[in-house]
Formats: structure tokens, sequence, C-alpha cells
């Protein structure tokens, strides 16, 4: 048995019962330099942060929250759904790697392989915001290889 049905037709009269994709999906991105070498000076880091803002915004991607360390980078997005965490982070490390030898390290820097990124709920937004933003007091307290290990803890996660 085939049952018809009277489906609203597609045009102008319609537009506005059009459903919207709406989403947020936060992201705490941190990433390191090879062999997690403090190589990241503050002159450097400004323009690498100039440099992943404005590749991010070429993506419409836009970092909520950027800081940058002499070894690692934390970052905090809002990946829109047509985009991928794999390509986008292939993006900025490779595009970033590419700028810091060209105008720093002549072709000796590289980024460590992979990644973390930790799904941010809307509710912890402002304390990922400020762990993000005050990085250089915390690694006062804790170093960063510290910080990894109780992360890798906290995630589950327990190899390298």
């Amino acid at each position: 048995m085939i049952i018809k049905q009277n489906l609203p037709q597609a045009g102008p009269k319609n537009e506005n019962k059009m459903i919207h994709t709406h989403s947020r999906i936060w992201i705490h991105l941190i990433w390191t330099v090879k062999k997690r070498q403090r190589i990241l000076t503050k002159d450097i880091g400004k323009e690498l942060f100039s440099f992943l803002i404005q590749k991010a915004s070429e993506n419409k991607i836009r970092f909520e929250k950027l800081n940058i360390q002499p070894e690692h980078v934390h970052g905090l997005i809002d990946l829109p759904t047509n985009k991928t965490m794999s390509d986008f982070m292939h993006l900025i490390k490779g595009s970033s790697s590419r700028m810091l030898n060209k105008h720093f390290f002549n072709s000796k820097f590289s980024w460590q392989r992979g990644y973390g990124a930790y799904s941010v709920s809307a509710s912890k937004l402002d304390i990922i915001s400020n762990y993000i933003l005050n990085q250089e007091q915390h690694h006062r307290l804790n170093s960063f290889e510290e910080e990894y290990q109780i992360w890798k803890k906290e995630y589950g996660f327990f190899d390298d």
C-alpha cells in the first residue's frame, strides 16, 4: 500500500519554516613543541598568536581563548559542524610550523605528533577560559610534564 502525503512546497512562503542547525561544540586544544623544547619565546609567541588567530579565521573558526607557552599551546574553539578536529589541527599545526620555520627557526622547528582535544561543557567555559589565560601562573606550580600526567589519568589515557 502506498500512502501519499501532501508535503509543503519549497519556496518563499515556507522559508521561515526551515529548520536550522544550531551547535556549540566547545573544544579545549593542547599541542606541544617536538620533544617539549621550551623554544617559543615571548616574541615568537606574539607572532604565532597572530598567525593562529588569522589562519583559524580564514577557515571560519574563532579561537575563543589562546595562550602560547614556551613548549606548548592551549586554545579554546567552538568547532563548526562542517569542520573536523583532525582537519583543523592538521591545518593549524602544518601552516604554523611552516611559518615558524620560515621566519624563526630555519627549518628546524616541528610540533610533536598528535594533540589533545577535550570537550568542554558550556557550564565550565569560564573555568577553562581562566585556566587557559592563567597558564603562566599555573605552570609556576606544576610543570607541563606534571600537568600532562595528571590529564592522562583524569581522562583515562594510559599510554603515549
